[in-house]
């Protein structure tokens, strides 16, 4: 669904090539010699002519031989990938994401009257396997195939013609000028990916309103250094032009200062990195999904309250909402709940530490029909849990928690007991060691606080059991205060244990057989190989072990 954040990392692309934007920028072409009058064998002049040499083999004309003539040499100085044979999915026309490979290519007809045999530029391949050639490479290698002959660039035309999905990484200093001539040959184009490493400004954006009238999907996301220049007037302007945008996804919206936006089609929104917005206006009947998360300064004056109560009196249909900010308070939660949003499934308010037990009695009372529930980083307690358990044990299947400090083992354990259709629980850095926390006084010469330390050490080194039959992930990253661990979840294929530091191998029993992967970053050795040998006895096959740091499971893991 991983705003995480979504926490995987897609593959390289085959062949050790990359499919970006960069192929734009097109090679100067080597000069071609008008006519072939020589011969290919001896090499005297062809006019009135016969060689005595035999024909060689790189002579023949086969339909997969690779055509020796120069008037491919303008092809062959681009810098085309290796095939990609390892791969039999084949990937939809210009989707040339590497995360993409799997995606199945459109379906494009071509009639029986177009399947000759086309000039001895070409190799005199037919028109079907020339689409197939051709359709596997990346912009730049398209680009420089339409300008071989005349039947790779009808070919490569109609390719661009036939594009429903463009995925494109536009490389620092890159001009708006070459994003739109590409756009352009993509009259069906319905979905557009751009990975920007340059600046978005509005100039760019117009040329993507421009280009591509039809569009549905629009996913925009940035890099470090690139800065998303783009207002919220600009960005309600391309909104309400755009009649069949379904789902906008955007990174880096710093500047937009504030938006209103009208769309009937609009049905997802994510805008991320949000900053001192002065209003927010959503005239939105039938968006379904809103993800809105806010930049971590603690100065951000934007009202999230008055933001909440526009939700509901706009958005009537909303099913999956999203906020992540540290002004999340208990009052926004209240906002919330009067919104009365009887579609509701899945919540999400991350990192307001004002969001306690009490704003959790508010969300059950007005939303009892929750598949997804997440609080992370708020100050409920195992209270909370408990309240949460009594009003949602037919629905809820997946429970974030993380960065809660307020919760201890006993409701963890409480929440697996109480909530049979749990596949998903996140916990981490919820039980952690205080030792860490609070010096010694020898080190601070503090009485007061080696105190404090003592009356605390009943939280640390607490034990988590666990028995569910239907848990598929479970994530306990960063709980350093957990000393044991008794796992009966035969679901179980996902385990996080990333910086349980203080966790002992002697302490921990796993019978959990569909396990497929243990994250031990930070973990102790014999922990990681106690753990393999458990999991191994079970399965009589080797575990795989992530010693990578760890991503928290939260964030918009719910629209996955």
């Amino acid at each position: 669904m991983h705003f995480e954040n979504q926490p995987h990392i897609p593959p390289a692309t085959p062949g050790g090539s990359t499919a970006s934007f960069t192929s734009l920028d097109i090679p100067h072409r080597v000069k071609k010699n008008r006519g072939n009058y020589n011969c290919g064998r001896c090499g005297l002049p062809k006019k009135g002519h016969v060689c005595h040499l035999p024909p060689t083999s790189t002579t023949t004309t086969t339909p997969t031989q690779t055509p020796t003539d120069s008037s491919v040499s303008v092809s062959n100085s681009t810098s085309r990938p290796p095939p990609r044979q390892q791969y039999s999915n084949l990937r939809r026309a210009l989707s040339f994401d590497d995360s993409d490979l799997r995606c199945d290519s459109p379906e494009v007809e071509i009639d029986e009257s177009e399947m000759d045999l086309f000039g001895s530029g070409c190799g005199k391949l037919p028109v079907s396997c020339m689409w197939e050639i051709l359709r596997r490479l990346p912009p730049a290698g398209l680009l420089a195939a339409g300008s071989v002959c005349k039947g790779w660039r009808e070919t490569s035309r109609r390719l661009w013609r036939a594009a429903e999905e463009l995925r494109l990484r536009v490389p620092p200093r890159s001009q708006p000028g070459f994003v739109g001539s590409v756009l352009q040959k993509c009259p069906g184009l319905s979905r557009l990916n751009l990975r920007l490493e340059s600046d978005l400004d509005s100039t760019m954006f117009a040329c993507i309103a421009f280009s591509c009238p039809n569009l549905e999907v629009v996913e925009i996301s940035t890099s470090e250094t690139a800065v998303n220049r783009i207002t919220g007037d600009e960005l309600g302007r391309f909104v309400a032009d755009k009649r069949c945008l379904t789902s906008l996804k955007m990174e880096g919206c710093s500047n937009l200062g504030g938006f209103v936006l009208c769309s009937s089609s609009l049905s997802t929104l994510w805008l991320s990195d949000l900053y001192c917005l002065s209003k927010m206006v959503f005239n939105c009947p039938n968006l379904k999904e809103i993800s809105l998360d806010f930049s971590r300064q603690e100065n951000d004056s934007t009202d999230l309250i008055a933001m909440v109560d526009g939700l509901g009196r706009s958005c009537p249909r909303l099913q999956n909402v999203h906020v992540a900010s540290v002004r999340l308070s208990h009052a926004a939660v209240l906002a919330l709940t009067a919104a009365n949003l009887r579609g509701l499934r899945m919540l999400s308010l991350v990192l307001g530490t004002e969001i306690t037990d009490a704003s959790v009695v508010a969300i059950s009372q007005s939303y009892s029909k929750l598949e997804l529930l997440d609080l992370s980083g708020s100050s409920i307690s195992d209270s909370g849990i408990g309240m949460i358990c009594n009003v949602f044990p037919g629905t809820l299947s997946r429970l974030l928690l993380a960065l809660c400090p307020n919760i201890t083992s006993s409701g963890i354990q409480f929440a697996t007991a109480q909530l049979p259709l749990l596949e998903l629980m996140d916990c981490g850095m919820t039980i952690c060691d205080l030792s860490s926390q609070y010096p010694t006084s020898d080190e601070s010469g503090d009485f007061e606080l080696q105190t404090t330390f003592k009356n605390k050490l009943h939280l640390i080194y607490q034990k988590v059991i666990i028995k569910h039959s239907r848990l598929k992930k479970l994530s306990l990253w960063g709980c350093s205060g957990l000393d044991a661990l008794y796992l009966n979840c035969p679901e179980l294929i996902d385990l996080n244990l990333n910086s349980c530091k203080n966790l002992h191998p002697e302490r921990v029993l796993l019978q959990c057989p569909s396990l497929e992967s243990v994250h031990a970053s930070g973990c102790h050795n014999l922990l990681i190989e106690g753990i393999q040998s458990q999991v191994n006895t079970q399965l009589h096959s080797s575990l795989f072990f992530s010693l990578s740091c760890c991503t928290r499971l939260g964030g918009f893991l719910i629209f996955e």
